[in-house]
């Protein structure tokens, strides 16, 4: 049993899930748009999804808390929720990184996106492996749910292999 208070776990928990939905998200815009952007407009692309993303959903959960009960939510309680949700956000860094590098090393923006997509899809393998650890899996169980958040970023990988074939022949 754990010593940590329950609303830190949650934190924990919620901050994890962001990581997690953050960097499907950026997998999804980079295999989307990819083969269409510079790698200067993809970086900003994903940057601005995100955001985007991050505040809605911030703005749904906190009315969805607080409004059925007939009041809104205090400022503390906006802060905490958008900090502890930021990893939406903050999740692209890596895959963004891979992205500028592959760039500053000569590869172009096609070539660029699919380094990102990659790190994209090893960050998944390795944020769900750490949400099974956390949650006390192991074995076959653990496999699974770090395979899981494979499967997800992979999706991503084909959904850019078909938008690149449509591309080719229109």
């Amino acid at each position: 049993m754990s010593t940590r208070p329950a609303s830190r776990r949650r934190d924990h928990k919620r901050r994890r899930a962001a990581t997690i939905y953050g960097t499907i998200v950026t997998a999804a815009v980079i295999a989307a748009a990819g083969d269409t952007l510079s790698t200067a407009d993809l970086a900003i692309a994903v940057i601005v999804t995100l955001i985007v993303y991050w505040m809605a959903e911030q703005y749904a959960d906190l009315v969805a808390e607080h409004t059925h009960a007939g009041r809104l939510p205090s400022s503390q309680e906006v802060r905490a929720s958008l900090t502890d949700s930021f990893p939406t956000v903050t999740a692209s860094f890596l895959p963004l990184i891979g992205l500028f590098f592959a760039w500053v090393f000569g590869a172009g923006s096609l070539g660029a996106s699919e380094v990102a997509l990659t790190v994209a899809v090893v960050l998944l393998f390795f944020e769900g492996h750490a949400a099974g650890k956390a949650a006390g899996l192991s074995g076959m169980r653990l496999v699974a749910v770090s395979t899981t958040a494979v499967v997800l970023g992979l999706a991503m990988v084909v959904m850019k292999a078909l938008i690149q074939r449509h591309h080719q022949f229109f």
